[in-house]
């Protein structure tokens, strides 16, 4: 399994006029439907009246075949949201967002113009699209006493992971992520340092 995916790190937007139709193709960050339903309405504010509103999106790592949807949004079935998924798909990109708007030109495309036309502006804006990688990174924790907390702190920095919470009682609790390939370093880190006393509790 890889450890790692890229993702888009800013948005791009591609406006092309096809037989007299506008077509408006954005691509973005989305690591959710949730967020492709936001970026939706945003674009429907932004771009009122038009025919169309297609989109697809991949909400996590590209191989990932269930985080995933598309919509042709009244256009014949198959000619738009399949046809952009697909191209994302192709990109090898997790975690993209795609949203083509369509202004009726009079001309009907028909549906091999139609599949040409929402995948051209996604291709030529996965040229454009600036990316990160992501480290995929999975759920820990920690027990340690106050003294330890600064050389833990310093351990979890150096293994690339990232503290979502800390609980302070008579102990510290620290809960975080971890890319796996750090998992047996850190252990040994810290029972090295701690003389076997301190091991983290991985969930996978």
């Amino acid at each position: 399994m890889n450890e790692s995916y890229l993702i888009p790190s800013a948005s791009v937007v591609i406006e092309e006029e096809i037989k007299h139709s506008r077509f408006i193709s954005s691509l973005f960050h989305c690591s959710s439907e949730q967020e492709l339903k936001c970026a939706l309405t945003n674009i429907k504010a932004q771009y009122p009246g038009a025919n169309h509103y297609c989109y697809a999106f991949i909400a996590n790592s590209p191989k990932n075949g269930v985080a995933i949807g598309s919509s042709d949004d009244g256009e014949p079935a198959g000619s738009a949201g399949r046809p952009m998924l697909a191209t994302l798909q192709g990109a090898n990109i997790g975690e993209i967002g795609a949203i083509v708007v369509r202004y009726f030109g009079g001309t009907k495309l028909g549906v091999g113009g139609l599949v040409r036309a929402y995948s051209s502006g996604i291709k030529q804006g996965l040229l454009q699209l600036e990316t990160e990688l992501k480290l995929i990174r999975y759920p820990a924790r920690l027990v340690c006493d106050y003294h330890q907390l600064k050389d833990v702190e310093h351990f979890l920095a150096r293994s690339e992971a990232l503290v979502t919470d800390k609980q302070f009682t008579d102990k510290v609790l620290i809960e975080f992520m971890l890319p796996k390939r750090f998992q047996s370093q850190l252990t040994q880190e810290l029972a090295t340092m701690s003389q076997g006393g301190l091991r983290p509790d991985f969930d996978i």
